[in-house]
């Protein structure tokens, strides 16, 4: 375990965040992860890290808060807090998040308080997350098997088997059990790159999604771009956001979203569980919705603000026999079950996905059909069932994804 852990470790400085020597790097983790934590401070280090800074979360304390706290408190930001964590990217620092959210902590938490905090830190936090949405700070996410969200995937085995099994599947899906991760990274983000090159080279002009409970045309603004897999900072240095990442996504056109769709795996949204959800388009915006469990907090992320979180900010395309999908688990996480399938997001679009789009401004964004929201929330839409067809710009009909996975050669 120690040797896999130090191979996880290298793979998350190396390939997620590729840390520079002399460079700073926030750690954002759960105080369950101390050991683990303390192994990528050291290898940070040896690295030739400037310095680390780690932020520590405990579901207990944040339990505690959500609960108790009077509402003037969860509307409030820490501006403290916000002026260290902005001079910190502005420095240069690069974001390692290792992330392994309880999804049943706050389910008995009123919504309008979780609403309350959710728009208190995206507001104080806006220029912080836009370091981060346009690539200006590299940044990277890895999963890390906290024993409340083991126990969740795995409700039947005691929480040590739960916690060894969900090891198993990170360090399966994240490529860590290869001989040379690194390497392996490098081939995976390879095909990638392939995927997005072709879907680029197409330009399609609207996507055509269908299956049981879905039926939905999104258009793509001019000028749009597909991304997967590593990126490039503003720097030069190349990362990966996501570890894993199964994906390539671009952005639909804030008023050119329309028809039905239904959710595929439960989103985790504000420590709250929101499953087997419709949601109806009509120029881009949400205009009616049913939930079978967790409609409250569907309501509380659709009014999140006055527009952005009830239109799309991302599209994304992941067959359906992608590692995440063939272990056969519902992870309730975002960052492992968006890369076991299909999904789109409300909220905020990352500019990147748009020619010139870190330079706009919020008017030109919204000319461009980019979404801009104090939220990014995915959700997913995919199955074994899902076609989609690309339209192109002359009108002609192409399919990308038959049963569930590509139907074209890159």
């Amino acid at each position: 375990m120690k040797e896999a852990l130090t191979k996880y470790a290298k793979l998350a400085l190396q390939t997620g965040v590729n840390l520079q020597k002399g460079q700073g790097l926030i750690v954002q983790a759960p105080i369950e992860a101390a050991d683990f934590v303390r192994l990528v401070v050291k290898e940070a280090y040896l690295a030739g890290a400037k310095n680390v800074h780690v932020e520590w979360n405990d579901d207990d304390l944040t339990y505690l808060k959500m609960k108790n706290a009077p509402m003037e408190v969860l509307e409030t930001f820490p501006e403290w807090r916000k002026d260290a964590m902005l001079s910190m990217v502005k420095d240069g620092y690069a974001i390692l998040n290792i992330y392994g959210e309880n999804p049943d902590l706050l389910k008995d938490i009123d919504s309008k308080r979780m609403a309350a905090v959710t728009k208190a830190s995206s507001t104080a936090l806006k220029e912080y997350r836009d370091y981060i949405m346009n690539d200006r700070a590299r940044w990277s996410i890895v999963g890390y098997p906290t024993a409340a969200w083991a126990e969740k995937v795995y409700p039947d085995l005691s929480e040590e088997e739960a916690t060894e099994k969900l090891w198993q599947e990170i360090f399966r899906i994240s490529r860590v059990d290869k001989e040379d991760p690194v390497q392996a990274w490098e081939e995976h983000n390879a095909l990638l790159r392939n995927a997005r090159e072709y879907l680029n080279d197409k330009n399609y002009a609207k996507l055509h999604f269908t299956a049981e409970g879905t039926d939905l045309t999104i258009e793509l603004p001019e000028g749009h771009i597909w991304h997967g897999g590593a990126t490039k900072a503003t720097d030069g240095v190349t990362f990966n956001p996501n570890m894993p990442t199964e994906e390539v996504f671009s952005m639909p056109h804030k008023y050119g979203v329309n028809g039905k769709v239904t959710s595929t795996k439960p989103l985790s949204f504000q420590g709250q569980l929101i499953e087997n959800f419709t949601l109806t388009f009509e120029k881009g915006k949400v205009v009616d919705f049913t939930c079978e469990k967790g409609e409250h907090a569907l309501k509380e992320l659709l009014d999140a603000d006055k527009d952005g979180a009830s239109r799309l900010g991302e599209v994304a395309l992941v067959p359906h026999e992608s590692p995440v999908s063939q272990s056969g688990l519902i992870f309730f996480n975002t960052l492992f079950d968006e890369n076991a399938s299909c999904h789109i997001a409300l909220g905020k679009a990352y500019p990147t996905n748009i020619e010139g789009g870190s330079d706009m401004t919020e008017a030109e964004m919204d000319q461009h059909g980019v979404n801009d929201s104090i939220v990014h929330e995915d959700f997913m839409i995919g199955s074994q069932e899902m076609n989609i067809d690309g339209i192109t710009q002359d009108g002609q009909t192409e399919a990308i994804f038959r049963n569930g996975t590509w139907a074209i050669a890159f």
